[in-house]
């Protein structure tokens, strides 16, 4: 490699290289996207003010007789404690 004209060529592979993995080292990890209330949204859990618990809606929907749909969750989980 004593001819000059190679070592452009050599950085900007060894550059781009490096590039690409600082790109792979800012990806979020599994699981770290939580959201005000500690839940884990990507894992199916949402904030339930009535349980005061993240829950997932399906399983919620399950326990409490409800519907399985986003609306009925919502409903549910809005409604004050009775």
């Amino acid at each position: 490699m004593n001819d000059w004209r190679k070592w452009p060529l050599l950085l900007s592979v060894l550059l781009g290289g490096c590039a690409g993995m600082a790109a792979e080292q800012q990806k979020p990890m599994p699981g770290s996207d939580r959201d005000s209330h500690g839940c884990i949204g990507s894992a199916g859990y949402a904030w339930c003010a009535r349980t005061d618990r993240c829950e997932r809606p399906w399983e919620l929907a399950r326990k409490q007789g409800l519907g399985a749909d986003a609306a009925a969750f919502d409903r549910f989980c809005e409604a004050p404690l009775e």
